[in-house]
Parts: C-alpha cells; structure tokens; sequence
C-alpha cells in the first residue's frame, strides 16, 4: 500500500470494506466487533492460503518500497500479477460477505 511494499493494498482495501459491512455502529456492541474479527481474520486466512503471503514485495518479487523508478520488467510484472490479486481478492470478499 502506498508502495511501501508492505501489505497489500488489495488485502487492506477488502479488511475496510469488511469493517464497513459489519463494523460496530456503536462503540458497545462486541457482537459486530467478533463478527467483523472473524470476517478479516478468515479473508486474510485464505488470501494468503491462495497466494502465500499478503506482503507486497512476496506477491510480486521485489521490493517496490525501494525503487524510485520501476524497469519496465517490473511494470510488466506488476501489470500481469496485480489484476489477478484484486480479481482473487474481490471474489473472496463476495464469498465472505
């Protein structure tokens, strides 16, 4: 996210639209909070079961947080594995939700 090579922006943006969907509307309410736990934690468990990591720099082999500029190998790599990350990612999200 935000190219640091960290976790995955794909993996981060479905944790917010999981806390989104049934995140406690009231600070009281640790129903919504174990269930919302539950959602992430299981999205999280087969992303990376699907992918072995949810690191950036695992899922696309280098570290992009390092570069200032990218070869155009890395643009292709980015261009053909990330797509496949947020299509897998928004799949899982729909069985999850």
């Amino acid at each position: 996210m935000g190219r640091t090579g960290e976790l995955c922006g794909t993996v981060t943006g479905a944790l917010m639209i999981i806390s989104l969907c049934y995140g406690a509307a009231a600070v009281n309410d640790p129903a919504a909070k174990t269930k919302t736990y539950e959602r992430a934690q299981e999205f999280m468990r087969q992303f990376q079961e699907r992918h072995r990591s949810m690191i950036c720099r695992d899922l696309i082999g280098f570290d992009i947080g390092l570069k200032t500029s990218l070869t155009p190998d890395e643009r292709a790599i980015i261009s053909r594995q990330c797509p496949e990350y947020i299509t897998d990612a928004a799949r899982l999200l729909e069985e999850i939700l």
